[in-house]
Formats: structure tokens, sequence, C-alpha cells
């Protein structure tokens, strides 16, 4: 049984959506971000930096793992699906430029575009323009790569598709960029997304282009 401790963010849903995919038992441990649940000492004993999501696997002596990227590789290693070994150099490459770049910068987009409108013009100008890039270069690898990684479908995916799915919120326009948009459709059709999209099981539906 994996215990997966979140709230309804995209780097919760990376890990729902992967468990799914792997067809793993988990149940899943909310945690309340508004009211500071992140920061209480029995989560932080599981989470050094108080951020979410975490695994607890109980099948393996209760080893907690933090960091959604590492989660992931953990479970692909796990389960042997969606980090395949002979293309682990190029999912590493596109995982590790998700953590490092394509969520903190549209985390940042967020925090100026969608929470705090007018507070700062320049955060606001700043990180849509970045966020435009980050919608155009990742619609270029998809103009002659079916996945991110390459022909097939990975972690590496799984790390980005949710971010993506806050399109409605970055203001961007989804609907232009038309590679990004044909593999946003096809990984939102995937039944295992669909179901760890709602993980929260709020009904939340997934946002079409």
């Amino acid at each position: 049984m994996i215990e997966l401790f979140s709230a309804d963010t995209p780097n919760g849903k990376k890990i729902s959506i992967m468990l799914e995919e792997i067809n793993f038992e988990y149940k899943v441990t909310k945690l309340n971000l508004n009211n500071g649940d992140q920061f209480k000492t029995e989560f932080k004993k599981i989470s050094p930096f108080s951020k979410i999501p975490v695994i607890i696997d109980h099948k393996n002596n209760g080893e907690a793992i933090f960091e959604s990227g590492a989660i992931l590789i953990y479970l692909g290693e796990k389960s042997g699906k969606f980090y395949d070994n002979n293309e682990r150099l190029k999912i590493n490459q596109w995982l590790m430029a998700q953590m490092g770049y394509v969520g903190p910068i549209i985390g940042q987009h967020h925090q100026f575009h969608h929470y705090n409108p007018g507070k700062s013009e320049f955060g606001e100008e700043r990180y849509f323009k970045i966020t435009r890039s980050i919608y155009k270069d990742l619609d270029e690898r998809l103009s002659h790569s079916n996945f991110l990684a390459g022909p097939n479908y990975t972690i590496a995916d799984i790390a980005t598709w949710p971010w993506i799915a806050r399109h409605e919120w970055h203001d961007i326009g989804l609907k232009n960029f038309k590679n990004l948009t044909r593999w946003y459709l096809e990984i939102s059709n995937r039944k295992a997304v669909i179901k760890g999209y709602d993980f929260m099981k709020r009904g939340e539906i997934i946002p079409k282009p």
C-alpha cells in the first residue's frame, strides 16, 4: 500500500496519475496547505522542506520519499513502467527540466497572474513571457517527438502534463500550439489520467484546450 500525502496541486496530481497508471493500491492523506498542515512536526519528519507530495511505501518498511521527481523515479523503477532503462538519459533530462524550470516558472506565473494580479507589474510580465516561451519550447519539441522524451509516454510526460492542465490560468492560449495541444489531448484521454486528475474525489474534470 502506498500512502500519498498531498494537496490538490500539479505536483500532487503527478503522483496520483502515476499510481493510477501503474495500478498500485494507494490511499490519499489530504493536507490543507491553507491551514499549515505541511508545517506540522509529524509531516516535517517525512518532508524536510514542508512540501507536498510525499509517499510512504508501507510494503517497503515504511519508506518515505519526498520530492515529486524522486517519487516518480521510485515508482517507475518499482513498477518497471514508464521509465525504460534504455531511455533513461532522455527521460531524466526532460524530468529535470520540468522539476527545475517548467514547474517553478509556471508556479510563479500562477502567483503573480492568477492569485495576486495587480500587485507587481514586473512579476506579471516576467513570468507571463517565460511561461509563453515554455509553451513554445514544448510545442517545438513535440513537433518532432510524440512525447517529451521520445516515442513513448514516460514519467517526464506525467510530470509535465499537470502543469499544462492549468492552461486556463495562464492565458497563453493552448490552442495556439498545435503540437502541445495534440500531446495534451492524447494524455488527457488516458483513463488513468482522468482518474488520477480527480484524486481528491471532488468531481474534477480535465480542462479542454
